[in-house]
């Protein structure tokens, strides 16, 4: 007979339940412990977002007065409802959030209490039949119209909230009025409440540690292009190293933050739209030009897609061999770091909210490293080279030419994004006779004065 070994031993249901329930108190206090970790991680990312939450707790509170003192509650009686909802639909995590929802809701639900009443006060000269009849064909003909109007792009990016509103209330009003005679009633107490909430929501919102999304679209436009400054730092030491060293975690997300930039179009979209709702706050002036941050975001996710074209290289099997890449090395690389120069000033600018144009002085200097570089592959050195060896270096090369002029529409971009917004002026002069090019000239130090001074000249 065969020995049975003790791993051969079959576990009872009984056995296996008692070591259940022993690691059960064990699983459990991981599991709390994964979730109090994951909770504090959350809050010390953003310490906001705890704030918010104190927040809604308190304009709930604050609306469920209207149950709880009886003068308040005999006024609007099961009506005040809709105060409760309005806080907890209205009140966002950003005052422009919270002001376009506000505002919509309580304009749609004017406009339609006003036109479910009208709706109403028509129907009635039908008779009992026909009230039925015509109320049922205004709320296809509303419904049906206001419906279409939400495809519209501009409608829908800012007036969804506002149109869903209007269809809801319509229906509410002008199809209760069959049941219920007092309907003039009925649609001042919805738009009181409504009222209410909204401006409670408002209020709790903007005095209480106020996020303005406003602020958040800016410094977001202005690190995208720190970003691509931080790749073009990286990337002319990583492309020419001689020794595959490896790489150091910092480097690696120099080279890889850009990507976040390739997929901002959908939030700064978002983030522009919001921001039109928020009143004049800090150096955000009324009428501020909201609608040119996406100006600055398109052209730097251009700048973006190159880069990731130019990053494509890094990784590509078919480098340039070291005696080419020692030739174009030193234009390369200067053009790569005063591009990389350029972007971070220019972002550094634009978050400060500047005036100062010394990006142009980088952008100047990549350009002469570029003649350099063009220069370079038209000699004759490259006559007798395979083109398949060439190709890598004249693509970076390319590349590196077109991110220039990318950068050069970024810096145009933002200087008349500044002159329009009336960004304060920098400390030291610097006087540009035509703003419109770049520098390709001289630069003098006026004499005669005590502080020194620049003077750019500009030539075509």
């Amino acid at each position: 007979m065969e020995a049975t070994s003790p791993q051969q031993v079959s576990v009872g249901p009984l056995t296996r339940g008692c070591q259940w329930l022993k690691t059960l108190p064990n699983k459990c206090c991981a599991k709390v412990m994964e979730i109090v970790l994951m909770i504090k991680k959350l809050g010390q990312d953003n310490p906001r977002r705890i704030i918010h939450s104190l927040k809604v707790g308190l304009a709930l509170m604050l609306v469920s007065l209207f149950y709880y003192l009886k003068p308040l509650y005999n006024g609007f009686r099961d009506g005040a409802i809709w105060a409760v909802l309005t806080v907890v639909v209205v009140l966002e995590f950003s005052v422009g959030a919270t002001l376009g929802k506000g505002l919509n809701r309580m304009l749609a639900t004017f406009l339609a209490g006003a036109l479910g009443v009208g709706a109403h006060c028509l129907a009635t000269f039908s008779g009992r039949k026909g009230e039925p009849i015509l109320i049922s064909t205004f709320v296809f003909i509303i419904a049906g119209i206001v419906t279409f109007m939400r495809f519209f792009p501009r409608l829908k990016a800012r007036y969804d909230h506002g149109l869903l509103i209007f269809i809801l209330t319509f229906c509410l009003v002008s199809v209760s009025s069959c049941r219920d005679d007092q309907v003039l009633k009925m649609a001042l107490q919805r738009l009181s409440t409504i009222a209410i909430g909204s401006c409670i929501s408002v209020i709790v919102c903007i005095c209480i540690c106020p996020v303005w999304i406003g602020e958040g679209l800016h410094n977001s436009v202005a690190a995208n292009m720190e970003k691509l400054g931080n790749f073009l730092e990286a990337f002319g030491d990583e492309y020419f190293k001689v020794s595959e060293e490896p790489q150091f975690n910092e480097n690696k997300s120099c080279l890889q933050g850009y990507r976040s930039v390739l997929t901002s179009k959908s939030g700064e979209e978002t983030m522009t739209n919001l921001a039109r709702w928020e009143p004049a706050h800090g150096r955000f002036r009324f009428r501020h030009p909201w609608k040119m941050y996406l100006k600055i975001g398109n052209l730097t996710r251009e700048c973006a897609y190159k880069v990731e074209t130019l990053n494509s290289k890094l990784n590509s099997k078919s480098r340039t061999s070291a005696e080419i890449s020692g030739k174009i090395q030193g234009p390369c690389t200067k053009v790569s770091l005063e591009s990389s120069k350029a972007l971070k000033e220019l972002g550094s600018t634009f978050r400060k909210m500047g005036r100062a144009r010394s990006a142009i002085l980088h952008i100047g200097s990549s350009k002469t490293a570029a003649e350099e570089l063009k220069t370079l592959l038209k000699t004759s050195l490259w006559e007798e080279r395979d083109v398949l060896e060439i190709t890598p270096a004249a693509s970076v090369a390319s590349l590196l030419l077109e991110i220039i002029e990318c950068i050069d529409k970024i810096a145009e971009a933002v200087y008349e994004f500044a002159e329009v917004a009336s960004f304060r002026s920098s400390d030291a002069t610097i006087s540009v006779e035509q703003p419109d090019l770049l520098l390709q000239g001289s630069v003098q130090q006026v004499s005669g004065t005590e502080m020194p001074h620049l003077v750019i000249t500009i030539s075509e």
